[in-house]
């Protein structure tokens, strides 16, 4: 014979550990995701509507993100591959940060997160060289039709690298989301590496062992693996497809 336990709904929805098992921080922080979620969908929906209707004349990625640092040959995607290994293995080392904060392991935290920071910054900057080499462009350039102002016509003329009007690549849509996208992801995780090492140093001064938990490293921990797997998608929708 079974027997039900009743649950108070009052009780029940009265927050703390209620209805969902976790804390009321780490339930926000869950909201906060979803709906960021919601943003980078509406994003990627977005340029996946614009390159289908362009779809014959749009950029292809391996022959735009060729460059690679102290190479001079064309890698195509090998430098925005790495990037990718780096943002997950950064993933990783927050995963080992997370459970040594479940066994209170003061060392392994700071090891971890200092790790952890370390791989989100060096993707920010690789970032940066990236838009860098997208913005100056190709020495030869490319000959494209661009609109002048004064004559009121559009005219030839050769363009180096892209901005928000004009492209050498192709499309101007095709930098505009270049630079939306990713910038946007970017921001994310240069905030994240900001948010980590606020904590990391929280967790140096003590601050955690003193409360007898580690939660603050679980939950950016969340936000963490939420803007590596938006760059998943962001990679295989922009580069790969």
């Amino acid at each position: 014979m079974s027997h039900s336990t009743e649950i108070d709904a009052k009780e029940a929805w009265s927050g703390g550990q209620s209805p969902f098992r976790v804390s009321y921080g780490k339930m926000m922080m869950w909201f906060f995701l979803i709906s960021d979620a919601l943003t980078f969908g509406g994003l990627l929906c977005a340029y996946g509507f614009t390159r289908h209707k362009y779809d014959e004349i749009w950029p292809k990625a391996e022959h735009v993100f060729t460059h690679f640092p102290f190479v001079k040959q064309h890698l195509p995607l090998a430098y925005v591959g790495l990037m990718t290994f780096i943002l997950i293995m950064s993933s990783v080392t927050m995963v080992l940060a997370v459970e040594a904060g479940h066994r209170n392991d003061k060392r392994k935290v700071i090891v971890w997160m200092f790790w952890t920071i370390v791989g989100g910054a060096t993707f920010v900057g690789s970032q940066a060289w990236e838009w860098y080499h997208f913005i100056h462009g190709t020495a030869e350039g490319a000959l494209r039709h661009v609109w002048d102002p004064e004559t009121g016509k559009y005219i030839e003329k050769v363009i180096h690298g892209a901005n928000m009007t004009v492209n050498e690549y192709g499309v101007p849509q095709f930098a505009n989301f270049f630079f939306f996208i990713t910038g946007f992801h970017g921001f994310h995780v240069f905030s994240g590496v900001v948010i980590n090492f606020i904590i990391f140093m929280n967790v140096i001064k003590g601050t955690y062992e003193r409360r007898g938990h580690y939660e603050m490293v679980e939950k950016v921990g969340l936000y963490w693996h939420f803007v590596d797997l938006v760059w998943v998608f962001v990679f295989t929708f922009f580069y790969l497809l």
